[in-house]
């Protein structure tokens, strides 16, 4: 079965709403959400970034969401910025639940692609500890080097909402990345210590101005766990032509996202069955990226995925619709997971 290694997942997230039942979510699975442990390794999956994601408290307050982005045009309310104090004990405790994780002997917390590979090697899954948004971290970036110390390998500024680093896109189709204001003066300082500590800048949810900012001030390649192609779905999350040649130019990287409101070309939520909407995001990004440029991202626990993906289990049909649609086994292997280790070395380094 060919390995997957996937840019984004949001599992930590699920640990953290249920910690009394992580070891029935991981260990034995209960058919909820889209990963355990039991469809991970039916499905091929051999690593990938998981996310630390701090949930806003008033996000579902007065909104229902899913009635929104099912009935397009929409633009979705941004929560309010959440401080450092609030963030703290929500990644402390989401941390905590993957170093669980990796007690249980079935997870590496991986520091290189050496690491990432030995845990292949050994049957473990390989987990790349991100944060999607920079919340537990204060403008004098002492948290940094903490997180840092503890495996942090990934960090994107910000998650839609705003940071005290920079601005993300609000959740709006149709629309353009280009919603306003790029990084703060600490956003500038923040970018310049990830290339200095070798941890990977996530630009999935930075709006337009903030993207531009970040490939002006950073010397490693831009990288986007988890987007698609505006040209195929109109979303203010999606990546414009010119923001993939700059990804494409700088060595970098972009990871499918597999959520249905970023892949319908009509930008609804629901899932849909056929693998169309997947195979023109594909073909889009491979026209300008390049072979060696696309990998996955499928946003797992966090997105309305398609019908025929399901879940995790369901990567190794995924990967034979892109063979039915005439991709040989190369290109295959390289999105699956050979593009994502390419682009950690030299991000990374070794």
């Amino acid at each position: 079965m060919t390995p997957i290694f996937d840019g984004h997942n949001d599992f930590l997230l699920r640990l953290h709403r249920a910690p009394d039942a992580r070891e029935t979510l991981w260990l034995q699975g209960d058919g909820t959400g889209h990963m355990d442990l039991p469809r991970c390794k039916a499905g091929g999956f051999a690593g990938g970034f998981f996310a630390v994601y701090i949930p806003s408290p008033t996000a579902d307050i007065g909104v229902d969401y899913d009635a929104l982005m099912d009935n397009p045009p929409y633009e979705v309310p941004l929560p309010a910025l959440i401080d450092q104090k609030t963030a703290m004990p929500v990644t402390l405790a989401e941390i905590g639940h993957l170093q669980w994780m990796e007690r249980t002997g079935t997870v590496s917390i991986c520091r290189s692609v050496a690491d990432i590979r030995a845990a292949m090697q050994a049957g473990r899954i390989a987990a790349v500890l991100h944060f999607e948004g920079a919340e537990a971290i204060g403008e004098d970036l002492d948290a940094l080097h903490v997180w840092h110390a503890a495996g942090l390998r990934s960090l994107g500024p910000v998650w839609s909402r705003p940071t005290i680093f920079g601005h993300g896109v609000p959740f709006r189709y149709p629309g353009t990345p280009d919603t306003g204001e790029g990084l703060t003066t600490a956003g500038i300082r923040l970018i310049r210590e990830l290339n200095r500590l070798k941890i990977m800048v996530d630009l999935s949810h930075l709006n337009e101005k903030g993207f531009d900012d970040v490939a002006a001030i950073s010397d490693a390649p831009l990288v986007a766990t988890h987007s698609n192609a505006h040209a195929v779905t109109p979303s203010t999350r999606n990546l414009t032509d010119r923001q993939l040649r700059q990804i494409a130019d700088s060595g970098g990287m972009v990871g499918l996202n597999y959520a249905t409101v970023f892949l319908d070309p009509d930008g609804r939520q629901k899932p849909f069955a056929g693998w169309d909407p997947v195979l023109r995001h594909v073909d889009h990004l491979l026209s300008i990226l390049g072979e060696d440029h696309l990998g996955l991202g499928s946003d797992f626990d966090g997105a309305t995925v398609p019908a025929d993906i399901g879940d995790v289990a369901g990567n190794p049909r995924l990967l034979d619709a892109l063979r039915v649609h005439g991709f040989g086994e190369d290109l295959v292997e390289k999105i699956a997971w050979k593009n994502w280790l390419s682009v950690l070395s030299r991000t990374w380094g070794g």
